[in-house]
């Protein structure tokens, strides 16, 4: 039984939250601030965090960073709940270590597929040693390297990444890497897609030039 936890100060959505995830199965915790979460991040990590970005004490972003900034905490699943709706403010979540985002109101069946599938592949099994160009990939380690630099990604990224180097040569249509990486082919949720891209190719620096975009179909690794 996955553990979760939800810091979140809107007491209203945090019950639905956590009763909603409860009668799915999970085991959940709530907490109000950041000080609770850290409190008890002490004492036992959990399998996933869903994080409002507007807290009293301290901001989802800034508490992203520090989790990514700690090895025992890197690679935690975290999803974060915004009430903003700009781009710039979802790839600032996203840049700072989120693996996936809802924006509020959001519909709890939206919040629960997007835990079970990052659940689910952060649980999955990894490969051995991928090479493209200068990238090198090993998923067993969830490290990824272009040349002799060490590049951090996200959850979602390393997914993405993943998939398309795994697949490489081959175009995977959009839908199939919102199925794959979001455990979604809805088209109304794929600009999600294409922020990670931005991202993924950011972080990726001159070897961005692998991934390709083919359009109005998806992207190729080549």
């Amino acid at each position: 039984m996955a553990l979760i936890y939800i810091v979140e100060d809107d007491t209203n959505i945090k019950e639905i939250e956590m009763f909603s995830l409860k009668n799915c199965g999970y085991s959940v915790e709530g907490f109000d601030c950041a000080a609770e979460f850290y409190s008890r991040l002490k004492v036992q990590k959990p399998d996933l965090v869903i994080l409002d970005i507007m807290l009293p004490d301290e901001d989802g972003i800034s508490i992203v960073e520090k989790l990514r900034g700690k090895a025992e905490t890197r690679y935690l699943p975290i999803i974060m709940v915004t009430a903003k709706t700009s781009e710039i403010d979802k790839v600032k979540g996203l840049d700072s270590g989120a693996d996936d985002y809802v924006t509020k109101p959001f519909g709890v069946m939206e919040l629960l597929s997007r835990v079970k599938a990052l659940l689910r592949r952060s649980n999955g099994e990894k490969e051995e040693k991928l090479v493209l160009g200068e990238i090198v990939l090993e998923p067993q380690r969830r490290t990824c390297k272009v040349g002799d630099r060490t590049v951090e990604l996200t959850f979602k990224e390393y997914e993405l990444l993943l998939i398309l180097v795994q697949n490489a040569g081959i175009v995977l249509k959009r839908n199939v890497l919102m199925e794959r990486v979001w455990g979604t082919d809805y088209e109304g949720e794929s600009r999600t897609l294409d922020m990670h891209i931005k991202t993924l190719r950011q972080k990726l620096g001159d070897a961005a030039v692998h991934i390709r975009t083919v359009r109005n179909v998806g992207y190729q690794a080549e």
